[in-house]
């Protein structure tokens, strides 16, 4: 797995702006400044698309699963403990159950001084040249999900990309009071139904704190037909 960073897709233009499950070629380089072995950095400039987006046929993702399935651990103290081991600080794991999701409203809603030079060094907010398009808004609410996995429940918070585009879109929507049902909606008691699957990632200036940093939930598989026992007599 390899982490790739910055991706600024807001800022890509044209044949550049590839969609999701989308492969692309692209110069990387490691990163010199992130030791975890995954990191590396892209050159915006040099992404190709290809058109080549693996789909989803009739509803089965097995085509997209086979690239991930491989790289599930079993539950999340599994996955720390690699980390530990052979500092891996990618993979997937299937929580057995969500049992909440925690929002909580930030006290600070803008972003400060040190946000916007650690974010600039990271390339997630516009550059001079590109200045006249809006800033990267920060989300005034951080989201947690707590979870059962291998027998523990674990609580970690939520950066995917999509859950913050999700909040902007339903609080659009549906506005201050009735944006927080249709997130819940989506992100919690609609994925009861899937089969949920947390990319978990670790902070780089923390490498023992993890994050989810994405979700893939394709449909749950239908549940196998019970075997039934049959006793058989045999007669003298």
């Amino acid at each position: 797995m390899r982490r790739l960073f910055p991706v600024p897709f807001r800022l890509l233009e044209g044949t550049a702006r590839f969609k999701k499950w989308e492969w692309i070629r692209a110069r990387v380089l490691k990163a010199d400044n992130d030791h975890r072995p995954e990191s590396y950095r892209i050159d915006a400039d040099s992404i190709k698309r290809s058109d080549n987006v693996i789909q989803i046929k009739r509803g089965d993702w097995g085509d997209r699963m086979k690239w991930i399935e491989k790289h599930v651990v079993s539950d999340f103290s599994t996955l720390e403990l690699r980390r530990q081991r052979s500092g891996e600080t990618l993979g997937f794991i299937r929580p057995t159950c969500i049992l909440k999701l925690e929002i909580t409203a930030l006290k600070e809603t803008a972003w400060t001084e040190a946000d916007q030079a650690r974010l600039s060094q990271d390339g997630l907010f516009d550059s001079a040249a590109v200045k006249n398009r809006a800033q990267l808004r920060k989300l005034p609410f951080d989201f947690h999900y707590h979870y059962e996995s291998g027998g523990s429940v674990h609580r970690h918070k939520l950066v995917d990309w999509e859950a913050g585009a999700l909040f902007w879109n339903c609080f659009r929507d549906h506005g201050p009071k009735g944006w927080e049902g249709k997130f819940r909606q989506k992100l919690e008691s609609g994925f009861q139904e899937k089969d949920l699957h947390f990319l978990m990632g670790t902070i780089h200036r923390f490498p023992d704190q993890w994050l989810i940093v994405g979700l893939v939930y394709p449909p749950r598989p239908p549940a196998k037909p019970a075997v039934q026992q049959l006793g058989l007599g045999l007669g003298q």
